[in-house]
């Protein structure tokens, strides 16, 4: 199973989870992201999750790729800090385009660490 930086978009979900509870036990600090909610036209459904460590590697996806890069990013933050972040992207916000969900729907991205 892949668990560097380059990540693993393709990954069963049974896997990334498997990942997070074992970087856990391996004493990583840990975060996942999980899709709460989609409008229109969403890369991956809800319930679909990224798991990442305070290294910046991860496994599967939120978005198939689009906005994974900012979701790790967040991520790191939500490790330090052990708040848990609500994360929108769509193909009306700026950041959406800046990061390259252009599909025209919308995503909610939840990310908590995990303990």
């Amino acid at each position: 199973m892949a668990d560097g930086k380059a990540g693993a978009p393709g990954a069963r979900e049974d896997d990334v989870l498997e990942a997070a509870a074992r970087w856990r036990r391996e004493g990583r600090g840990v975060a996942l992201a999980t899709v709460v909610e989609t409008w229109g036209s969403a890369p991956r459904p809800v319930g679909s999750h990224l798991v990442i460590d305070e290294a910046g590697s991860f496994l599967g996806s939120v978005s198939g790729g689009c906005v994974e890069g900012a979701v790790v990013a967040e991520a790191a933050e939500v490790i330090a800090a052990g708040v848990p972040r609500l994360l929108e992207f769509g193909v009306a916000d700026a950041t959406a385009w800046q990061v390259g969900l252009s599909c025209g729907g919308r995503i909610a991205v939840y990310v908590e660490k995990l303990t």
